[in-house]
């Protein structure tokens, strides 16, 4: 049942124009990211730096903290200390200008259920800006592109999960955005969803827009550029796959898999 391997949204995705001034290099950064809890330190001076058209991971178990250090990066909180990021502009201070050009989608799915599919895609471009002519178009492309036709008349409560995190994601890229964070996007879903996203979001990123990604499945690492491993609200690695792999290597192991590099990188910070 899977599709081919072409994404029918990066086909109605322009390709990114970066505005004058912002370096592609540094599409999303965070300088010594902290954010406390009470006594508890969920972030501890996470940095990284997210080039153009790059997908990078932040892979780390449950409770790890790179869901705090994304939310952090996308301005859904707020920096105990250090600065987040995006195009230069600083998300504490100013949120706002930074948010029409990012799309976000939530690890819990955060549409109103109590709404059909059809309601769901209305308000959410009406939120993003879009009106009339234009939004009747980007709308109906959506429902195509994620087969979401025959289900918009249906609640969003009743829909399967996959169809669930297809809508979700419909509604996060509805303004094209230049930026995507996608919280655990894949998480629950069947093998063929989870292909069909990870389809899309490699064509996203081709047509230049910049993908932050949190995971805890090993093999999606894989599909990553980059990847940062988070472990007790620390950065304790970051590179590529390929170079986190051959950091494990050893004479009883010459060929470790992402699973070897992330027990033996985790056993390290240890």
């Amino acid at each position: 049942g899977a599709k081919s391997g072409e994404s029918s949204l990066a086909a109605l995705t322009p390709p990114v124009e970066l505005d004058p001034g912002i370096d592609p290099a540094t599409v999303i950064e965070a300088r010594t990211l902290t954010k406390r809890f009470g006594d508890f330190t969920a972030t501890d001076a996470v940095s990284f730096r997210v080039a153009k058209g790059e997908i990078f991971g932040l892979l780390g178990p449950n409770g790890a903290g790179k869901s705090t250090t994304f939310k952090m990066e996308c301005g859904l909180l707020k920096p105990t200390e250090g600065q987040a990021l995006v195009m230069g502009i600083d998300l504490k201070h100013s949120p706002s200008a930074a948010r029409q050009r990012l799309g976000y989608m939530a690890q819990k799915f955060s549409l109103y259920t109590q709404l059909t599919v059809a309601q769901n895609l209305a308000f959410f471009s009406g939120i993003y800006g879009l009106e009339g002519k234009r939004q009747k178009e980007k709308i109906a492309e959506l429902v195509e592109a994620f087969d979401l036709g025959p289900l918009l008349g249906m609640r969003t409560l009743d829909l399967s999960l996959g169809f669930k995190q297809r809508l979700a994601l419909a509604c996060a890229v509805m303004h094209e955005p230049q930026i995507l964070f996608l919280d655990e996007p894949t998480s629950g879903v069947d093998p063929v969803t989870r292909r069909e996203f990870w389809t899309h979001i490699n064509g996203l990123a081709q047509k230049g827009v910049t993908v932050m990604v949190t995971t805890h499945f090993l093999d999606e690492a894989e599909y990553c550029d980059r990847i940062a491993l988070v472990y007790r609200g620390r950065v304790i690695a970051l590179g590529t796959p390929d170079e986190l792999k051959a950091g494990m290597a050893a004479p009883g192991r010459p060929n470790p898999t992402m699973e070897d590099a992330f027990i033996g990188l985790v056993q390290e910070a240890d």
